[in-house]
């Protein structure tokens, strides 16, 4: 038995989404202090599901909403060694390096503000994620004025000089 569903992931307004795999109920702690110790700022919900033992979604955070939302996304995967980092008051990029570098974690899957679809295939033994769908196909190529805005915007963000 293999069934694919694309599963929707809650993103709250202003908000971000990381979402990942690791491997080790550790993990929780982990990606806790890395998004203290990089963006002391940041307001965030991390949830991971287990795939052994008692299987239990396992979160901590600093915020309470965003936390409900990490644990919620977690379980609707029901995808063992996910994790799900929600985010406020930081970008994605100031943390995805030091993720990476989380003895535990092993892929992030997408980083993102956009809708996601999450593929998971299901099987008999339990699911897992196969990919993403991270917002909307592209219209067209940038222009002149694309790339001006583009350009302004990183400096808006602080992102350039």
């Amino acid at each position: 038995m293999l069934e694919l569903e694309a599963v929707p992931l809650d993103i709250p307004a202003d908000a971000n989404i990381i979402l990942g795999q690791t491997h080790f109920i550790k993990s929780v702690e982990d990606i806790y202090e890395a998004v203290v110790n990089t963006v002391p700022q940041a307001k965030f919900g991390v949830a991971f599901n287990e795939a052994s033992g008692p299987c239990l979604t396992r979160a901590d955070g600093n915020d309470d909403e965003l936390k409900a939302v990490a644990i919620r996304n977690a379980q609707v995967l029901a995808a063992g060694h996910v994790f799900v980092l929600m985010l406020r008051n930081a970008y994605p990029v100031n943390l995805l390096n030091v993720l990476r570098n989380v003895p535990e974690v092993c892929t992030i899957f997408c980083a993102t503000a956009n809708p996601v679809r999450v593929i998971v295939a299901k099987t008999e033994y339990g699911c897992g994620v196969i990919g993403v769908i991270d917002g909307a196909s592209p219209k067209g190529v940038e222009g002149p004025q694309d790339v001006a805005t583009r350009k302004q915007f990183l400096r808006t963000i602080g992102y350039k000089r």
